[in-house]
């Protein structure tokens, strides 16, 4: 009977501790937006997005999933395509109804209007309101198509991208160099003549086939598309549709851009040279990225030293600039919902959106004092440190979600503390385009835009590299334009823009 006693005695006290144990366990588990998915299924999303495949891009998203799992239940399989190959692989995937959930859309007005992105008005009510609240207004303004309709998520980032012209620090503190007297390209050319003549290792101007918009020093901006030159002037709110190249800036740019280049200041493959395509340590004095505050840090950790610039545009938010960076659904995914708690995740979050662009804390950066980041550079083979390697991840902070919960970059030319206040304050100034919004429907001018594509590939490069003599080449290119339709065209977008300016008088004065 003793020994029966003390069993039971010993059992009972098993089970009261088991209880607590169970009740402890309970009580810890209280539901949080850090616990509330522990025990749940996670919905895992296809994530396409540009950049070349990191070294260690599956270490990441392996710390991404572990994060989001626990916080909303979900995953990602996040995937990289190259710079030079995104666009043509992500229209294939879409054209090919291949699985997917979210992708960086750099088309987002054609895509959405071939029916590619989900409408997220109702989605942006509900589980991406916090999302919506965080985002600047405009940007939405700016994300809006024709129907009203909202499909795709901007990223929070400066409203205006202005041009800046930007120059190696050395040579502009050598020559005491004033670059705010610098504004138009002709004022250009005792400097580069200069560079040429007493700085023989430096390229004077090094332009490439497609990425310079010189018409906007004019205040011109595309209606439709880079590579259909219809433009108009920014702050006219009656502005006309034109050929740009029909016009008498354009002349005058060409005029210059082949003098220069007759004078030997223009790389000579400038037409055939891809965009982006300056090699680290490269050599030049002047050359030209878009961009807003503080932008001069990251060329300068791009180019391997320290460059100074000049904005030579007006802070202008066009349609163009606030759609640079935006992520969306894909129709058909079977997951919007979740797709919708990523993005606000995404947008809202300080932990995720970090891990994103950084990667992971004590692996792909470290923090200094203020809380800043400081990339780790990569490694060798054998897991040696390499000062000047990239670091083994790198996001692309423009294409993945809101600036403003992002750290700060420390290092050796640290940002300051208070950046994301000066992008405010940048953002605040910035003046709104007559045209800001408007998206043409040129779904009944298809062949036309494509075969305006194609006279633009064969003459544009070449023109606007001062490549080719311009008396001989633009009749050349303005008459197969014409032959190609751009007057039925220009024609078309005027009505819909006019159009447009009559609904917004009507809807003013009711």
């Amino acid at each position: 009977m003793l020994i029966s006693s003390i069993h039971r005695r010993f059992f009972i006290a098993i089970g009261v501790m088991l209880l607590l144990i169970a009740y402890t366990a309970g009580c810890s588990r209280q539901p949080s937006r850090n616990n509330d998915y522990l025990d749940g299924d996670t919905v895992n999303l296809i994530y396409y997005t540009i950049g070349e495949p990191d070294k260690d891009l599956k270490l990441v998203n392996d710390k991404i999933n572990e994060i989001m799992a626990r916080k909303i239940g979900v995953t990602i399989t996040y995937i990289k395509i190259g710079w030079q190959e995104y666009e043509e692989r992500l229209n294939t995937i879409i054209s090919a109804g291949t699985p997917f959930d979210i992708a960086f859309a750099p088309n987002y007005a054609a895509t959405a209007m071939r029916g590619a992105w989900l409408k997220l008005d109702d989605y942006l009510a509900s589980h991406g309101k916090e999302m919506y609240d965080a985002i600047d207004p405009t940007f939405w303004q700016g994300a809006q198509m024709n129907d009203g309709g909202i499909y795709g998520v901007p990223t929070n980032k400066e409203l205006a991208v202005r041009d800046h012209w930007m120059y190696p620090a050395s040579i502009v503190n050598k020559y005491d160099i004033d670059i705010a007297k610098y504004n138009t390209l002709e004022s250009l050319e005792p400097l580069l003549r200069m560079i040429r003549q007493n700085e023989p290792a430096y390229l004077p101007m090094e332009l490439d086939r497609d990425s310079h918009n010189f018409f906007s020093l004019y205040g011109y901006e595309y209606i439709a598309s880079p590579k259909v030159p219809l433009m108009v002037k920014s702050l006219d709110p009656e502005t006309e549709i034109v050929n740009i190249f029909e016009t008498k800036e354009a002349r005058q740019v060409l005029d210059t851009l082949r003098r220069y280049y007759k004078e030997g200041f223009i790389n000579k493959d400038a037409a055939l040279t891809e965009p982006g395509g300056l090699k680290r340590g490269e050599k030049v004095f002047w050359k030209s990225s878009g961009g807003g505050p503080l932008s001069e840090k990251t060329w300068s950790k791009d180019r391997g030293y320290k460059v100074v610039s000049n904005p030579v545009t007006p802070s202008v938010v066009t349609t163009e600039s606030v759609r640079g960076g935006i992520m969306a659904v894909n129709a058909n995914t079977k997951h919007p919902i979740e797709s919708m708690k990523f993005l606000n995740l995404l947008n809202t979050d300080p932990e995720i959106r970090n891990l994103f662009n950084y990667g992971i804390e004590g692996v792909h950066y470290r923090l200094n004092e203020q809380g800043q980041a400081i990339p780790i550079p990569g490694n060798d083979s054998r897991g040696n440190p390499l000062p000047d390697a990239p670091a083994s991840y790198a996001g692309v902070q423009y294409t993945q979600g809101n600036w403003f919960i992002l750290r700060t970059m420390g290092g050796d030319d640290p940002e300051p503390l208070d950046k994301w206040e000066q992008f405010r304050d940048y953002n605040a100034k910035a003046v709104k385009s007559a045209v800001l919004g408007f998206t043409p429907d040129l779904s009944k001018l298809t062949a036309q835009i494509e075969n305006i594509e194609m006279v633009w590939k064969k003459y544009y490069p070449s023109l606007m590299t001062g490549t080719v003599d311009v008396d001989s080449i633009l009749p050349k290119f303005n008459a197969e334009l014409r032959q190609a339709g751009i007057e039925e065209v220009r024609e078309n977008i005027q009505a819909q823009l006019d159009a447009r300016r009559h609904a917004a008088s009507a809807a003013a004065a009711r």
